[in-house]
């Protein structure tokens, strides 16, 4: 019996070291200096002779996919943003609600200062009707409805507000209501409304409702002791949706206190930009600004086509599978911006993948990432994901380790239970 324990441990140190020795070849492996579209044409563009003049005290110009900023004044400091507020709120609206459920106008929404709908306390609209006659008129008191829906009263709203801009990481930004009615405490900066606002841009129904020029918005009203469908025709308060080449939202703000205040997006073929202006001196310069800003932006800077997600696949070794490779591609396509002076060899392209990986292996698993580098400088990742799944089945050394596990007494599971999991 002696000899068989001893035998039985014998087996178990040299599994060990079987198993340490595979673990040790599992480290990731970033391959320095792999640049994909190093031997591409260099874009041919010029340095600006000047930066635009800006009325704003604050402002930004970001590529809206990747968020680059190509262009910022004083974009840090917090300043009211009246009612580029909205924004915010019905992303949220758009993420939270049903797009048909009912959403009830109470007296206070009703009543709210300036609001552009002639609501009755107990009206009732469907959500996303009531997140499109918001954005296009921008009305107060359907952003006071949202907000209440949402979080029972306009407090707890702004506390969701709040939490959802630090997803976002808008460091420098306070809300205290839904539509940007002056606040001390309710502030932003370009630089933050930037973020809530691209983010925004990527939701479908949010991109399709601030790209309207014109909706008949319908809800039912109280008349007579009842509820009858009413309708009010709806312009949109961006007026560079008609002026602006490619402009396609997203929403204006005004007050005496905020000042002119404006987030403006245009896109042309591949390229979208997107503008921030706050407190300008009035509702015509915060066009003025914008307009400014896109055209500096459409005038210096690039997109080029990096990689084509369909053409990039690698493999990688899977353990204790049913195929001992899997291929994994690239979530998405990556398309990079050059601004003026810029080059695709300021590039940086490395692939982050284990060499191997656990089964089992699910279709869409993420595998590892595309690390894209600019001037050294991280500025995104791709994610690697499984093209294809694998099932588990324990390989030789596995199955030995499962059957000296049932051998050992309980004080030794713990080293067979380590044999599984290595440190």
């Amino acid at each position: 019996m002696k000899f068989k324990s001893k035998c039985i441990l014998t087996v178990a140190i040299l599994t060990l070291n079987l198993q340490i020795s595979i673990t040790n070849a599992e480290s990731f492996d970033q391959i320095p200096n792999q640049n994909p579209i190093q031997n591409q044409t260099q874009i041919p563009n010029q340095i600006p002779n000047q930066f635009p003049e800006l009325i704003a005290d604050s402002a930004i110009l970001i590529e809206t996919q990747s968020g680059r900023v190509i262009f910022e004044k004083d974009a840090d400091t917090p300043r009211m943003p009246a009612s580029t507020t909205k924004t915010l709120t019905c992303i949220i609206g758009l993420e939270q609600l049903f797009p048909e459920e009912l959403v009830p106008i109470s007296e206070n929404a009703a009543y709210t200062e300036d609001t552009t709908f002639p609501w009755n306390p107990g009206d009732q609209i469907q959500a996303q009707k009531l997140v499109l006659g918001t954005m296009l008129v921008s009305d107060n008191g359907g952003a006071v409805a949202i907000a209440e829906k949402i979080g029972g009263n306009v407090s707890n709203f702004s506390r969701i507000m709040n939490e959802k801009a630090i997803s976002l990481d808008c460091t420098r930004s306070n809300f205290v209501n839904p539509n940007g009615l002056p606040d001390p405490n309710h502030y932003t900066t370009a630089r933050d409304m930037s973020k809530i606002s691209a983010y925004a841009m990527k939701n479908p129904v949010f991109r399709s409702i601030v790209s309207t020029q014109l909706a008949n918005v319908d809800w039912l009203t109280w008349q007579n002791n009842q509820l009858v469908p009413t309708t009010l025709e709806c312009y949109n308060t961006n007026a560079m949706l008609e002026t602006y080449p490619g402009c396609n939202g997203v929403k204006t703000g005004w007050t005496s206190a905020a000042g002119g205040c404006l987030v403006a997006s245009a896109k042309r073929g591949e390229l979208e930009l997107l503008a921030v202006v706050l407190h300008s001196e009035n509702g015509e310069t915060r066009f003025q600004d914008a307009t400014k800003l896109l055209d500096y932006g459409f005038n210096t800077v690039h997109i080029f086509h990096a990689l084509d997600h369909n053409r990039v696949e690698r493999k990688v070794s899977v353990k204790d599978g049913s195929k001992s490779k899997i291929r994994v591609g690239l979530e998405r396509d990556v398309d990079y911006v050059l601004i003026a002076g810029e080059t695709v060899n300021d590039y940086e392209f490395i692939y982050d993948l284990p060499k191997q990986i656990d089964a089992p292996v699910s279709i869409g698993d993420h595998v590892g990432d595309l690390i894209v580098k600019l001037h050294g400088i991280e500025i995104d990742r791709i994610p690697f994901r499984s093209l294809e799944s694998v099932e588990q089945e324990l390989s030789w050394t596995s199955r030995l380790i499962s059957f000296i596990s049932s051998l050992l007494p309980s004080g030794l599971n713990a080293l067979a239970a380590n044999l599984h999991d290595p440190i």
